[in-house]
């Protein structure tokens, strides 16, 4: 029941390769809900590989200091750390695919954590319906 519960490096996204894949816009989907937006698209799993990549992304146009960005990426990846089982659960269904996602912060002020969640929720919910 705890390994549920990690993010580990493996489910991480960290090729350049896949982030180009990601936001080159072919066959990658995106879905927004403030202060969140998430660019995802699915793919042929390996045996080794997690169901589920993500990443973070916010812009230093919003927040020129790295305290503030650094924060906002520490929140996105705890919320998705502690919901991720509303999208493993129907990715469970189709063993052989793989879901990357890119979460990106859209908004110019921070948020407290629980506002946070709520959009990731709603997030993770509406793309496991379109699974």
């Amino acid at each position: 029941m705890a390994a549920a519960y990690t993010l580990g490096s493996q489910e991480r996204i960290k090729s350049k390769k896949l982030i180009d894949t990601l936001f080159s816009g072919g066959n990658s989907r995106s879905l927004a809900v403030f202060p969140l937006r998430v660019v995802y698209v699915t793919g042929q799993r390996t045996a080794d590989e997690p169901q589920a990549q993500m990443m973070v992304s916010v812009s230093k146009r919003h927040f020129k200091r790295a305290v503030k960005r650094n924060r906002i990426k520490r929140q996105l990846r705890e919320t998705y750390r502690l919901n991720k089982a509303l999208l493993l659960e129907p990715l469970a269904r189709k063993p052989q695919t793989i879901l990357y996602l890119a979460f990106i912060w859209q908004a110019d002020t921070l948020y407290p954590t629980a506002a946070v969640e709520e959009s990731m929720k709603t997030l993770l919910h509406r793309i496991a319906e379109k699974l």
